[in-house]
Order: C-alpha cells, then sequence, then structure tokens
C-alpha cells in the first residue's frame, strides 16, 4: 500500500476515464437540461475537460444555491455539470483509491460496501456483545459539521498524502473554489473530503484512547462504555481533539446514559435484536399519504413511498406496513 500519492496525475488522465466520470455524473440526471447539452457536443466539450485539466487551466464554475427542507432545512451547492465531471474523475481516481483502505472498519458513511444498514448491524452486533452487562453509551454529534469544517486544515490533512504536485494542486482549486465556510453539501467531493476530515478523529480514538465499541455515520458517532466515569473522560478527550486539532464543536444532542432502551442512530431506533422506525419518519409518511391529490405529480409520489417502504423493510414494524400500503392504494385508487 503506497504511503503517498505521487507521480499519478497524468497518469490517471485521459478520455476513456473522463468518459467514465461523465456517465456516473449523469447518472439519474439525463433529463436535465445541462447534461442534454453538454452531450450535444459530448467529444468536444469532454476534449475541453481534457486540455483544461492538462494543461493545467482548469478554472472551477459558479455555484447555484438553493434550499431543501427535508430532512431538514439546508443550503445545496450544486456545481456546472462539466465540474461534477471533473469531481467524479478526482474522486473516483485518486481520493477513494487511496484513502478508503485507510478508514477504520466502523466509519460508515459513503463507503461502498457499507452505508446505513451495514451501520446498524454493527451496532447490533455490538449490543449484542455488551447485553450480561450494564454499560453506558455515550452519542455525539458534530455542531454544524459540513459548514464548520476547516478549509486550511483539511488542506494540509490532503498536502500531507498527496505529492503529486499537479493533483495538489487541482485539490487546492476544488476545496477553495468558494469563499463560504466549510464544504458545500451538494459536492461529490464533499463528502469524501468531510471523512477524510474525521478520519483524523477515529484513529485518535482507536489509538490514543483504545476504545472498542465505538461506530460513526458521518458526523454521528457512538460508544459503548462501561461506565459514566469513563463517559465523562471520552467525552472530554473527544472535546479536546476536536476543538484543539479539526476546530469543531460537538452540539447539544451529545450525551451519556446507562443502556435500557433502544439508541436512536441512522434513522432507527436500534435495539439488539430488532429494528424500529423513528416516530417523526412515520408521521412523516402519514404526512405525504394524507396531503396526496389527484393533481400530485404521480411519480415524485410513487419514488417517495417507494424509499419509506424500503426504509421499513429492516423493521419488524408488519402492521405499519400493511396499514401505510393499504392507506397507498386508498389514494391511488382515487386517481
Amino acid at each position: 500500500m503506497s504511503k503517498t500519492l505521487k507521480r499519478c496525475y497524468f497518469d490517471k488522465l485521459d478520455i476513456d476515464k473522463l468518459y467514465n466520470a461523465y456517465l456516473r455524473a449523469r447518472k439519474n440526471k439525463r433529463n436535465k437540461k445541462e447534461v442534454i447539452d453538454f452531450e450535444l457536443n459530448l467529444e468536444t466539450n469532454l476534449i475541453k475537460i481534457y486540455n483544461a485539466l492538462r494543461y493545467l487551466t482548469y478554472k472551477p464554475g459558479k455555484y447555484k444555491e438553493f434550499i431543501i427542507h427535508e430532512p431538514k432545512e439546508r443550503l445545496i451547492m450544486s456545481l456546472p455539470f462539466k465540474d461534477r465531471i471533473i469531481h467524479q474523475w478526482y474522486i473516483e481516481e485518486f481520493i477513494k483509491t487511496f484513502y478508503v483502505k485507510r478508514f477504520i472498519k466502523d466509519s460508515y458513511a459513503c463507503i461502498k460496501g457499507r452505508g446505513t444498514h451495514k451501520c446498524v448491524n454493527k451496532l447490533q452486533l455490538y449490543l449484542k456483545e455488551n447485553s450480561n452487562k450494564d454499560f453506558y453509551v455515550l452519542k455525539c454529534d458534530i455542531e454544524k459539521y459540513f459548514f464548520n469544517i476547516d478549509k486550511n486544515i483539511l488542506f494540509n490533512i490532503l498536502k500531507r498524502d498527496i505529492k503529486d504536485k499537479y493533483l495538489l494542486e487541482l485539490t487546492k482549486k476544488i476545496l477553495f473554489d468558494n469563499i463560504n465556510n466549510g464544504l458545500p453539501i451538494g459536492n461529490y467531493t464533499s463528502q469524501y473530503f468531510a471523512n477524510i476530515y474525521l478520519n483524523e478523529l477515529d484513529w485518535f480514538i482507536k489509538d490514543n484512547l483504545g476504545v472498542k465499541y465505538y461506530i460513526r455515520y458521518m458526523d454521528d458517532f457512538i460508544f459503548l462504555l462501561d461506565s459514566k466515569e469513563e463517559c465523562k473522560l471520552v467525552l472530554d478527550e473527544i472535546r479536546k481533539i476536536l476543538n484543539n486539532n479539526l476546530k469543531l464543536n460537538l452540539n447539544k444532542k451529545t450525551r451519556y446514559f446507562k443502556y435500557n432502551h433502544g439508541i436512536d442512530f441512522c434513522g432507527y431506533i436500534v435495539y439488539s435484536d430488532k429494528l424500529i422506525p423513528r416516530k417523526r419518519n412515520i408521521k412523516k409518511i402519514f404526512k405525504i399519504i394524507n396531503n396526496f391529490n389527484i393533481n400530485d405529480d404521480l411519480l415524485k409520489f410513487y419514488f417517495s413511498m417507494n424509499s419509506y417502504l424500503s426504509y421499513l423493510e429492516y423493521t419488524k414494524c408488519y402492521n405499519l406496513k400493511k396499514v401505510i400500503i393499504n392507506r397507498i392504494i386508498k389514494c391511488l385508487n382515487l386517481i
């Protein structure tokens, strides 16, 4: 396993790799105007991207900003399609191949083969391993994580590993392509940069604190510890490294408690032997169904319900699923 990324930029730069990046970037977006416009002159546009990267003239485009309200209000920032192709190339050819194998096994966000369900399964396993004793849960959440990531600290972390000067220059352009604080939610690069940033915390926990039962999904993380005193000590150490090394703070949802009931994590209430859906998610499902009318976008309603039914598939709430399906059928019969 190579210790650094060096002499690799031009080795990975060719039209075929950019074409594959284009295919990934257009996934589920083929009907978007900017994608259609790009495809009308596909070969020419890919050559322009190649030349910009080859002759080091690439300049990031301007962001479009919009607000979403699910699951909570967030500012989403979207780059032009050509930039998203470059981000795909950059992440797939360099960042993923180098960094993913350096993440701890208990980091689950935005990593192929892991994800939320593998994450809650692992937490269930950890709960079972501790089921014969009393223990405490330390649940941590970082305040406005993406917004508060310090780009200079992140760049120095990346600079430690990226020794190819051309790749490092592209990294700098991508990272500092806007004057806003933190990382823009919406960039493909952001989720990987965010994982790299907290990988510093992960290895501190494993190497310095020696905590066995620790699991992280992006900026939410859980510890299973033996006592309240241990929770206090670990929490104090976590606050120190976050404040001093990463310029981050834990939010008000951070707390520790004796384990008697399930743990709210990754969209579920997690027990050692079952998963229960969050109450607010159930309310959201019924709200969408109750507000549905014949003038609504049927395809959007279908995809929304399909997503929620997939979410419930991992729980044992059979009667709830039956009620929801019957409600959906009743709605569709109105059309």
